[in-house]
């Protein structure tokens, strides 16, 4: 089990890998963001995207996804996250890209208030297979600290 205690200022890690599909991309827009350059490749051709491209919040959804499994595969004792900062899509996803994450603990420290709770931040890029950035945020977690496990 991976405790406030653990975490380290500066700790870097590499997880995940997601491919992103048509279908998935098509799906997520009909649903949740129908802007016609995140359903169909003949609207996106005259936009800026060139093609079909995934919403933003569908990278945040597989992003998610990835954090998820990166923590059930540490076992770390989280506690959930009151949010996100400076959140940048900086590049399209495609259908056919494989993302993957890196992340850097940017500080750290104990509740006050909530002595079996710590919080840290960290920053968070996702990078797409040709190790381009395409998004990035700054992301507060909350953690039990060992005592309290």
């Amino acid at each position: 089990m991976r405790y406030f205690e653990d975490v380290t200022v500066g700790q870097r890690a590499s997880f995940g890998k997601y491919v992103v599909t048509r279908e998935e991309v098509v799906a997520f827009a009909e649903r949740y963001d129908p802007q016609p350059f995140h359903l169909s490749d003949e609207a996106a051709a005259g936009t800026h995207f060139g093609r079909l491209s995934a919403s933003g919040w569908h990278t945040c959804a597989m992003t998610m996804a990835m954090i998820v499994e990166n923590l059930k595969r540490h076992d770390e004792a989280g506690l959930g996250s009151p949010g996100i900062d400076e959140l940048r899509w900086l590049r399209p996803v495609y259908p056919g890209d494989t993302l993957r994450c890196e992340t850097e603990i940017l500080d750290k420290r104990q509740s006050k208030s909530r002595p079996e709770m710590g919080l840290y931040r960290s920053r968070m890029t996702v990078f797409n297979q040709n190790d381009v950035a395409v998004m990035s945020f700054i992301s507060q977690a909350m953690i039990r600290t060992r005592e309290a496990g």
